[in-house]
């Protein structure tokens, strides 16, 4: 809420030409950090809007109740994958024995890449997994609609990280920039028949939260 100096002010006190700083400002106002409010001028605004994508919904059901546009993008097509020596969350003997399902996507609110998602589904009775047509680029709706399978928890491991190589060229960030690094398991209504994800966040646009009841 805070109303920033004036664009001479500003000028003045960087000692920058007027023109560097209307362009800054038109970068603040497009990122979604501060408003014109005619007769006042710039104002910090209150808080980014954020995106309710810590809750164990999927993320086309949680952007589809918002009145912005999803829209995925899959790196490659599902394949048939071994679990890396070192996964990220410990694998029960059944499930390293059976081997795993990859579902590698981007992610995009608003034509903005926001979040790159590999999972990771055991290979255990979903026959034809690799022949199914995602349901509105949705896992856990394919998932429903053809086994019955139902995410019904999920624990998460977050941290920031420096983001690198890959990563940066396809969230669209300078490399080194901070993203949020999520680790996930998802339980479901089948009894030892967990989803795991690894998710590389970018928040510059976008506040990553999720609100529970």
């Amino acid at each position: 809420g805070d109303l920033l100096p004036s664009e001479n002010e500003l000028s003045h006190q960087h000692n920058l030409n007027r023109m560097t700083v209307r362009q800054a400002l038109g970068e603040l106002v497009k990122d979604g950090f501060i408003y014109k409010h005619k007769g006042k001028g710039s104002i910090v605004k209150y808080k980014r809007e954020s995106l309710d994508l810590l809750s164990f919904r999927g993320f086309s059901e949680v952007i589809g109740e918002t009145q912005h546009r999803a829209n995925t993008a899959f790196l490659r097509q599902p394949y048939q994958a071994t679990w890396e020596d070192d996964f990220f969350f410990p694998l029960s003997g059944q499930e390293a024995s059976a081997g795993c399902f990859r579902v590698d996507r981007l992610r995009y609110v608003d034509e903005i890449p926001v979040m790159i998602e590999y999972t990771f589904v055991p290979d255990l009775e979903i026959p034809g997994f690799l022949d199914l047509t995602f349901i509105n680029d949705s896992l856990f709706d394919t998932l429903q609609l053809n086994y019955h399978i139902d995410v019904i928890s999920v624990r998460q491991e977050l941290r920031a990280i420096p983001s690198r190589d890959k990563i940066s060229l396809l969230l669209k960030v300078a490399p080194d920039s901070p993203i949020l690094h999520i680790y996930r398991k998802y339980g479901t209504n089948r009894e030892g028949f967990y989803i795991y994800s690894a998710l590389y966040c970018n928040t510059e646009k976008y506040a990553i939260g999720s609100i529970f009841n």
